[in-house]
């Protein structure tokens, strides 16, 4: 007596349905990628070890030609020297314990940094000055 199966088993794999979810997966990063706008300048920080947990509410860069830039919302706001602390108390007006985080390059002369201090100290603003990592042995 020979017994059939009456239902095989389909040895095939359809791979259409896992095609669809990558090119959906793709189309996504893709989206998303085109709206991350990097607005980062290129900078030579001084060299630390030290580690602050403030979050500062907005970025002064100095880069090594003297040019200013505020960060605004994400966007990098290129500025004169005069126009920082009118710019920064209309866009932090009312807003308590202010943490500000300045970038300054290596090549930057201190008197330069020292009169971005000066502004956040006349506003009682809080400074944090940026560096990079230093390498430990």
């Amino acid at each position: 007596m020979a017994l059939r199966r009456r239902n095989k088993v389909n040895a095939g794999f359809s791979m259409s349905s896992m095609t669809d979810i990558v090119f959906l997966l793709l189309i996504f990063f893709m989206v998303t990628s085109t709206l991350i706008s990097p607005n980062a300048l290129k900078m030579l920080l001084p060299k630390s070890n030290n580690q602050t947990n403030a979050k500062p509410l907005t970025t002064i860069s100095i880069t090594k030609d003297l040019n200013y830039y505020v960060n605004n919302n994400g966007r990098l706001v290129k500025v004169n020297f005069s126009e920082i602390e009118p710019y920064l108390q209309e866009t932090l007006h009312g807003k308590n314990d202010i943490y500000i985080s300045l970038h300054a390059e290596k090549s930057v002369p201190i008197e330069q940094v020292v009169k971005v201090m000066n502004i956040a100290k006349r506003n009682h603003y809080k400074m944090i000055l940026a560096t990079s990592p230093e390498q430990t042995r």
